[in-house]
């Protein structure tokens, strides 16, 4: 099933989409290009993409503006494509809610693997029948988390996340009141290598936290601050 996801690919240099596209087909992937970002933005919304490849640095819209304005109305997983030395604006894709970026120049088979990681962690249980008894589920007061689903109800009401949120509240949420440092979350929630900033972890809480509180404050609080160590999910006794 994997090899039928839909790919879009955006970056202003056409050389770099007609290479990652290429790769991509040759793993039987649908692929898409837009040049810029407005056209980028256009086809995520009105389409339903499996992952949205993102340059940065484009004229007009940039990436990041493009990622902030898909999250206020969809959670596609997209992964940022930026240029060596432009950490900072790494760490603003993260805060938009991007789940993972290539750093240029790359190779295309790493574009290739990252999209597979990233399909493989964001679709996993798409084609699950829906019948199918959910035997993977965390229940606390004010949240419900279903593994095979991947879906998270705060007190009744879905929340949808990124990949990236789901996997972190959900690592979190299976060892309730451990704490875990950010090396750790950076290194067990993404899985490959991955030399992150580790404000990462901290971007990502914060979007989590302000997704959860939305629609539940009771579910935000889960997540704590252990000030000087890292976070933890602590369950109040109501």
């Amino acid at each position: 099933m994997e090899n039928e996801a839909r790919v879009l690919v955006v970056d202003d240099e056409e050389r770099i989409r007609r290479l990652i596209r290429m790769y991509l087909e040759r793993e039987n992937y649908l692929v898409e290009e837009a040049e810029d970002g407005e056209q980028a933005l256009e086809l995520a919304l009105e389409e339903d993409f499996d992952v949205i490849l993102l340059d940065i640095m484009m004229p007009g819209k940039d990436g990041i503006e493009v990622c902030k304005e898909l999250r206020e109305k969809k959670a596609t997983p997209v992964i940022m494509l930026t240029a060596k030395g432009e950490e900072t604006n790494r760490v603003q894709g993260f805060e938009v809610g991007t789940d993972d970026y290539i750093v240029k120049p790359f190779s295309p088979r790493e574009v290739v693997l990252r999209v597979k990681a990233l399909l493989r962690r964001s679709s996993s249980t798409k084609f699950l029948n829906t019948d199918t008894h959910a035997k993977n589920v965390l229940v606390f007061p004010h949240l419900t988390i279903d593994n095979d689903a991947h879906r998270v109800l705060a007190d009744e009401e879905e929340v949808t996340l990124t990949p990236k949120e789901y996997e972190l509240l959900y690592y979190l949420a299976q060892a309730p009141d451990k704490v875990f440092d950010r090396e750790q979350l950076l290194k067990e929630v993404w899985k490959y290598e991955f030399f992150g900033d580790l404000r990462t972890v901290d971007t990502h809480v914060k979007r989590l936290r302000e997704k959860l509180s939305k629609v539940s404050k009771e579910a935000a609080k889960m997540i704590v601050t252990v000030w000087g160590v890292g976070y933890k999910f602590e369950v109040s006794g109501d």
